[in-house]
């Protein structure tokens, strides 16, 4: 035993750890569908990861038969070699996952927080902000927000966008079969706001903002599949507001759009959510195209490579804050890597309507799991958690999708020539 392994506390031998099974569950509830990962090794210790919200089991059992046999502990070897078999969205859920567990098994092995293993902590809270079902009437949006900031939020989210306009006249063109399509590119659509459109989502904002006042941000989102100029018209329109971001107006891939935007409006425009690996995110910064990312660690390539995509934007003079619509699981793998990451932000939190249940899927935190608007950073290995309520991981399965962490020998075989060389 070498003397630095030998004044190491940790629960197992991590030069001798090796993984031995990957089992998941299906969990569903407000708001997230998500597949949660176990990573179990020789030494009894077991790591969690969750892929991405709405994903497929199927991204993570994959690689299975690929980290058999390896030490949790190399999680970037580990990471390098399953990379390849992780893409933008939902398909990079997979790899995220199994990064999420090898940060929460090593953390474990050596007996520290995994913010350490990322390079040690900025800070010991993480600040949270909270999505609130929308309401049709802006009034009434305000009310719910405002409830949202006498339970400690200090930072605010909401939706605005053509949905809103649905029984308006005169407010929305578009071509047959277009409007409420999720299915076709924004630019491609060929959906417009009229100026009375954007008279009614300004009166919207207004009566939100009279409610909350404007001392606390408030970020939009969910504007709806309109057009460059549609989206340039209505954020000049709103930049009277003082809004913290418009978020998604047009698809990630479009960075040359984006950088027309952001010089066509004076309100930050963020996006990054559906975006894999820092490479992903290299024009935007490139072009400053925004003025905050916003990578999904479940998608973005999970705790390591997200810190290294904030240290990109902060090179760039771009803020990072974090999307985040899952469990307490990658909840948790979000808060290690912001606390690790200096220009950091703000991170989202989807489940304040069910906060105390939600909070209990994992043991050993404190319940709920936001406390006045932050999330405390742990100092317990790993993720932080000890492991997973299982009554509470009764109450979120789906009995159609399988027993909760069942056997998946049939994924360990599986065999393939993965080299991308000759």
């Amino acid at each position: 035993m070498t003397e630095v392994e030998a004044n190491v506390s940790g629960a197992s031998r991590p030069s001798a750890l090796k993984i031995t099974d990957m089992r998941v569950a299906y969990l569903k509830g407000a708001p997230f569908r998500s597949w949660l990962i176990r990573i179990d090794t020789n030494q009894g210790i077991s790591g969690y990861g969750e892929v991405r919200d709405g994903g497929s089991r199927t991204y993570a059992l994959l690689l299975k038969s690929r980290i058999l046999g390896e030490n949790p502990c190399d999680v970037d070897r580990i990471f390098r070699r399953i990379v390849q078999f992780g893409h933008h969205a939902r398909q990079g859920g997979g790899v995220c996952a199994v990064e999420m567990a090898l940060m929460d098994l090593a953390g474990k092995a050596y007996g520290v927080p995994a913010y350490q293993l990322a390079g040690g902590k900025f800070r010991d809270r993480i600040l949270c902000y909270c999505d609130t079902t929308s309401s049709p009437n802006g009034s009434e949006m305000g009310r719910r927000l405002k409830a949202r900031m006498e339970d400690g939020f200090g930072f605010l989210k909401m939706d605005v966008g053509i949905g809103l306009l649905r029984e308006e006249t005169d407010c929305v063109i578009a071509p047959p079969g277009m409007l409420g399509t999720n299915t076709v590119m924004h630019p491609f659509t060929g959906i417009q706001l009229t100026e009375k459109g954007i008279g009614k989502l300004c009166e919207y904002v207004e009566a939100v903002r009279d409610s909350v006042g404007y001392e606390v941000p408030l970020a939009v989102d969910h504007f709806g599949h309109i057009g460059l100029e549609s989206c340039i018209r209505l954020g000049k329109a709103l930049d009277q507001f003082s809004l913290a971001w418009y978020e998604d107006l047009i698809p990630w891939q479009f960075a040359d759009q984006y950088e027309r935007l952001s010089k066509a409006v004076d309100t930050p425009v963020c996006t990054g959510e559906d975006i894999y690996l820092k490479e992903g995110f290299a024009e935007l910064f490139e072009r400053r195209a925004i003025g905050v990312c916003h990578p999904d660690l479940a998608t973005s390539g999970g705790i390591l490579e997200t810190k290294k995509i904030g240290d990109a934007a902060q090179e760039a003079g771009i803020a990072m804050a974090m999307h985040m619509a899952m469990s307490p699981v990658a909840a948790m793998a979000s808060v290690h890597c912001a606390a690790a990451t200096e220009n950091f932000m703000v991170l989202e939190n989807h489940s304040v309507d069910d906060l105390e249940r939600w909070s209990r899927l994992v043991e050993g935190l404190p319940v709920p799991l936001v406390e006045d608007g932050h999330i405390q950073v742990p100092e317990t290995p790993g993720l932080g958690f000890s492991g997973l309520n299982e009554e509470v991981v009764a109450e979120f399965a789906d009995p159609e999708q399988g027993e909760p962490f069942g056997p998946t020998d049939e994924w360990d075989g599986d065999l393939a020539h993965d080299r991308l060389w000759s």
